[in-house]
């Protein structure tokens, strides 16, 4: 790892080049031991250089956003961890498209398209994740998902940069090629509709008082930790199972929306991993379905 970090801190200050750096600090769940390496870039070029460092000294490489989807084993991840920041944030809007980088909030980004009075982002105004993480996996929320307004995306394959449409990226729930073959996104662009600025600010509003009530905000967590089954919702399912409120060590189907584990304070990736496979277990015993996790699990045990 030496050489590593020493390549790296040859062209990025030593406060964006990061050895044994807890990922527990760096993910919503706010669990995860550390990763060897973690590198936040500035910009498209120091990230492909970090990435051909690792590359060419043989070691593993795993980019990120802002570890909002994803959870990290208790013993860490090996080689080079890049996660995709503020750094690499900017947002525009040039009349009804707005362009992100990687690095946005899509928060953000739906900030911004509702201060344009542009419609077609609002159902993401309350997703805890980037722009890059939004486009991997397709994300979504109260009908609405990323696929819907994506116009194109910057993506990175094999060292060479190109735009991909949602089409080309083959999209589906919670999915996309950007996770099938290991793509890095670097920027997008959304294709939204003039509205009305006023409606827009309402609609927001509701959602994010939905969320307040039904979800378990004050609590670390990943977001849904299951994927939605077809035919049926994971929330209901776990729900049935008598699971709400189920606990290992300081992990937690909540008590308010059981489609979310929650980390109580002082939960290990272990509690929440024990958690999910004996919710997977209940619940296939009960109902008969196979629940997957929407969450990324990274790292070694």
């Amino acid at each position: 790892m030496k050489e590593l970090l020493e390549r790296l801190r040859a062209f990025a200050p030593a406060e964006r080049v990061l050895a044994n750096e807890p990922m527990s600090r760096h993910t919503t769940f706010r669990v995860g031991g550390p990763a060897d390496v973690l590198f936040f870039p500035a910009g498209a070029d120091e990230l492909m250089r970090a990435m051909n460092a690792a590359r060419e000294l043989g070691e593993p490489c795993f980019v990120m956003g802002n570890g909002s989807n994803l959870l990290v084993k208790d013993g860490g991840v090996r080689g080079l961890v890049i996660c995709i920041g503020e750094p690499m944030g900017a947002v525009s809007v040039e009349g009804t498209l707005v362009r992100a980088q990687a690095g946005a909030s899509l928060s953000r980004v739906a900030r911004e398209a509702l201060s344009a009075s542009l419609a077609g982002l609002v159902f993401a105004s309350g997703i805890p994740g980037s722009v890059g993480g939004a486009v991997a996996m397709n994300a979504g929320a109260y009908g609405g998902e990323i696929r819907g307004v994506l116009a194109r995306a910057l993506v990175l394959e094999e060292g060479q940069a190109a735009w991909k449409t949602a089409e080309s990226l083959n999209m589906g729930y919670r999915s996309s090629d950007v996770l099938r073959r290991g793509l890095v996104v670097l920027e997008a662009e959304f294709a939204l509709t003039p509205g009305d600025r006023e409606a827009l600010q309402a609609e927001t509003n509701e959602l994010a008082r939905r969320r307040r009530e039904k979800q378990p905000l004050n609590l670390p967590s990943a977001g849904s930790t299951f994927k939605r089954p077809e035919g049926h919702f994971a929330g209901a399912l776990i729900q049935e199972a008598g699971l709400k409120g189920y606990r290992v060590g300081g992990a937690q189907v909540s008590e308010l929306h059981a489609g979310f584990v929650v980390n109580t304070g002082g939960a290990t990736a272990s509690d929440i991993l024990r958690l999910i496979a004996d919710v997977q277990a209940r619940v296939m015993e009960n109902a008969g379905v196979r629940l997957e996790p929407e969450v990324r699990i990274i790292g070694e045990e």
